[in-house]
């Protein structure tokens, strides 16, 4: 028996839009209410939300109940780090901060078994067999996992044409609060040149016959990035839609007081 199917990866290769939504809440009983959402993917924030490795692992056995597709993102680039994300049985992950083709090189080899890569070859205690129950597991995983690479700053950018060049790399997503910070617009990814940089990197992602990614939480730069060739879109983040709506709940019935 092979390795389970990455039906992400595949939708990405088949060219199909997948609207996704990000997870920060660090915790599975919310995780599994946004998997019943009807997301495409949901993104495990291990960059800028308090996770963990178990923490983590909780929120793919409930997700692997759902439709959703669980993406992980690690805080770094670590080779140990892949491994045991991988080994939890996450199938695609996004790297952060991604700067050269070299650096995308070494996560190419991270998320592959040898002799082409690095992955530690230990699949039989792990969650990613199925605990030794799928046989074939070492020999066909390799096809199945999805590896995102983030590029959020001007030296990826500047790299980011050689990082298209790497084989093993399936999609590129942009980062538009770190590329906003970096290019001197903190907190102001709406003005044009930060505009303009997203939606030319989208289209040189597309043409390179990657899936171009992002993260929007406004209609109109969604939309532009659609229209861009954005392939796997979050248009939203689990802490923004609770945080959101509380406050104007809880406006909605001060105001009646005064």
């Amino acid at each position: 028996m092979p390795a389970p199917l990455n039906p992400f990866k595949k939708a990405l290769a088949e060219g199909k839009m997948q609207f996704g939504c990000w997870l920060g809440l660090a915790d599975a009983f919310s995780a599994e209410m946004m998997g019943q959402a009807g997301f495409d993917w949901l993104l495990i924030d291990g960059e800028h939300a308090p996770n963990d490795l178990r923490s983590t692992l909780a929120q793919l056995q409930v997700l692997s109940a759902t439709d959703s597709h669980a993406v992980v993102r690690v805080p770094v680039g670590e080779t140990y780090l892949l491994k045991q994300i991988l080994d939890a049985g996450a199938q695609t992950v996004l790297v952060p901060m991604v700067e050269s083709a070299d650096q995308a090189r070494q996560l190419v080899r991270d998320v592959t078994y040898p002799p082409y890569g690095d992955r530690g070859v230990g699949y039989a205690l792990g969650r990613a067999s199925h605990f030794s129950t799928i046989a074939d597991y070492g020999t066909t995983a390799d096809a199945q996992i999805c590896l995102l690479v983030q590029v959020e700053n001007r030296r990826g950018l500047a790299a980011l044409d050689d990082i298209l060049a790497v084989d093993g790399v399936d999609g590129v997503f942009i980062g538009p609060a770190d590329l906003a910070a970096d290019m001197g617009h903190m907190g102001n990814a709406d003005h044009p040149d930060i505009q303009a940089a997203i939606m030319d990197a989208i289209k040189r992602i597309k043409a390179a016959g990657k899936a171009p990614g992002i993260l929007s939480t406004r209609d109109g730069m969604t939309d532009d990035a659609i229209a861009a060739g954005a392939q796997f879109v979050a248009v939203g983040a689990d802490v923004l839609i609770l945080g959101n709506g509380a406050r104007a709940l809880a406006k909605k019935w001060q105001a009646t007081k005064e």
